[in-house]
């Protein structure tokens, strides 16, 4: 995937935040929030075209759906480990499921929000992950 000079530069002043969701409506939605928070963001359908973007590098945080066909939000979560790319994560789900919000947590995620979650819970997430991205 090719970037414009002025997506370059964006992706270098701003935070970048990657959203995988199949959900079509969070990743038309969810980025449009993001650049209001101030971040460059990028979505993707799937935990496969995340990894194959060229992007992952330059991600500072995943906002990653726990359920989706093929690679869940938790496995891709396990791939990155095994990558030794070790990226904040804020995971969202429209499933109840504590188990396995337990299970990211203690692999390292910095939250595990509910679907529909407030723009403020998002926010305070996001603050979390990127302060551990920059080691503060």
């Amino acid at each position: 995937m090719r970037q414009t000079p002025s997506e370059e530069s964006a992706l270098m002043i701003r935070p970048l935040v990657s959203v995988v969701d199949d959900d079509e409506s969070v990743r038309e939605s969810l980025p449009d929030l993001l650049k209001e928070f101030g971040y460059s963001a990028r979505a993707f359908s799937s935990a496969e075209e995340f990894l194959t973007s060229g992007l992952v590098d330059q991600t500072r945080c995943l906002i990653l759906d726990i359920a989706m066909p093929m690679m869940s939000g938790a496995d891709l979560q396990k791939e990155l480990i095994l990558r030794n790319h070790d990226i904040p994560i804020v995971f969202i789900t429209a499933q109840d499921n504590e188990v396995i919000c337990r299970e990211v947590l203690q692999r390292g995620a910095v939250e595990c929000l509910s679907k529909p979650f407030s723009d403020d819970a998002l926010q305070r997430a996001l603050n979390v992950a990127l302060s551990r991205d920059n080691g503060i």
